[in-house]
């Protein structure tokens, strides 16, 4: 495809991705097949999600341990305080922290029960993101990036709420903001224009996510406050029983996102990988970002023999 940007537009942006923890083997294989597979494109950090209710936190923990010992990638660990007290939240930061954890995504969680369910405070624990922020810059010179609702969070009232929540996570020590996925640039064109007017000079950085399956993708943006466009819909949903063609059409359309974001002068891209790499890759080549020679320390298959 050709896209007309420069040698230097392609070059200059830094790339992030998200992973998940694996829960058998087979996740197991698959997640360190990605991660061995996107170092090449030397990403500025990872990060391993934490399950609702803290449902992850041995799985999370052992993951970023082994990206922190068997890869060069700088590791980020997710962290809520949803369901627990401050005491089990600086436990687990402890635990993180032993294995060398030096950035966090702060996030105040969903329920146990699931995103959707009510959320209540602990009544002894952290309220909310901004305050789990400041508790983690009280106990260390952390790295802490936060989330950002280009669409607004669901929960929210309107988009001016979340800018204020933002503002306070920023105020009380957060560094970065990873949005939600959106699929319509103007989204984050207007929010990232409120934010700023709002005094928050942080990095907002798009979260993007290539379509892997449709019907999850809708499901999942109902429930977190994204929005699915039709011209997508149209364009992917007839595509259901041809996954190659399906996954050429979904590289095709995030690889011209990430395009229209660079043209509007956004050098940082966070991946919300699914734990997979081809589509990832695909949209990477398509745009022009340079894969680098793999120096990780240990292959997947070198460190699980």
């Amino acid at each position: 495809m050709t896209n007309g940007l420069t040698a230097r537009q392609r070059s200059a942006p830094t790339l992030s991705f998200e992973f998940f923890p694996p829960r058998t083997e087979e996740a197991e294989r698959q997640i360190w097949e990605t991660i061995d597979a996107l170092t090449a494109y030397a990403p500025s950090f990872v990060s391993v999600t934490y399950g609702a209710g803290g449902s992850t936190r041995a799985p999370t923990l052992a993951t970023v341990a082994r990206i922190i010992s068997d890869t060069p990638l700088s590791a980020a660990a997710h962290l809520t305080c949803v369901g627990a007290t401050k005491e089990d939240v600086h436990a687990v930061i402890d635990e993180f922290r032993a294995v060398g954890v030096r950035h966090f995504v702060a996030l105040r969680g969903d329920p146990a029960s699931g995103i959707g369910a009510a959320y209540r405070p602990h009544p002894g624990g952290y309220a909310n993101a901004a305050e789990l922020v400041a508790g983690l810059r009280a106990i260390g010179d952390f790295e802490v990036s936060v989330s950002a609702y280009p669409e607004k969070h669901p929960e929210s009232f309107d988009v001016a709420a979340d800018i204020d929540m933002l503002k306070r996570k920023v105020d009380a020590g957060a560094t970065r903001a990873l949005t939600q996925f959106f699929f319509d640039n103007v989204h984050y064109e207007r929010y990232l224009e409120r934010v700023r007017a709002a005094g928050i000079g942080i990095p907002v950085v798009p979260g993007i996510l290539p379509v892997h399956h449709l019907a999850q993708v809708q499901k999942f943006a109902g429930l977190c406050g994204a929005t699915v466009p039709q011209w997508l819909a149209d364009r992917l949903g007839p595509l259901d029983g041809q996954p190659d063609e399906r996954a050429r059409v979904a590289a095709e359309l995030a690889a011209r996102q990430v395009e229209g974001l660079i043209a509007l002068g956004v050098d940082e891209f966070h991946f919300y990988t699914m734990n997979r790499s081809a589509l990832v890759a695909s949209v990477l080549d398509q745009v022009g970002f340079e894969r680098r020679e793999n120096t990780a320390r240990k292959t997947a298959a070198g460190a699980a023999a």
